[in-house]
């Protein structure tokens, strides 16, 4: 609902961010980084208007993601990337594979749906993993 304001002009509702938007955005500032960095930090070079508290709820979930690491016991807290933002959705897309009980039927599914580039893509990359990859999740994304 818009609310009128003084003379009669309409706010504009805020736009809702995606799933995932502001992990992202963390992300890509964590990625600029050259050594690991505190949470004010991070909230300085973003582009949004969030609170500490926020900065810090979004680094605490990619820390339980395992997108981050964070080193220090008191403060500071120093927080460093694991995964970029493609290493995130890969993450995010391995644990959804992880809860379904016919991985089989999810991957042919997903398989099926891919245009011809992703195919071909998917293609290469299976390929140049060899055939001695045991598919095992690495303990630490590629950055």
């Amino acid at each position: 609902m818009n609310a009128d304001r003084a003379g009669g002009e309409r706010e504009t509702p805020a736009r809702r961010r995606g799933q995932g938007e502001l992990e992202a955005q963390v992300l890509s500032v964590l990625g600029e980084a050259s050594e690991p960095v505190t949470a004010a930090w991070v909230l300085e070079r973003l582009d949004a208007d969030l609170s500490y508290s926020t900065v810090i709820t979004i680094l605490t979930r990619l820390h339980a993601k395992q997108a981050v690491t964070r080193t220090g016991r008191g403060r500071p807290v120093l927080w460093e990337p694991v995964a970029n933002e493609a290493g995130l959705a890969a993450l995010r897309m391995r644990r959804l594979l992880d809860k379904q009980s016919d991985r089989d039927a999810v991957l042919s599914s997903f398989v099926s749906v891919l245009s011809s580039h992703d195919e071909d893509l998917l293609r290469s990359l299976l390929a140049e993993s060899g055939p001695d990859d045991t598919g095992a999740p690495s303990d630490r994304p590629e950055r």
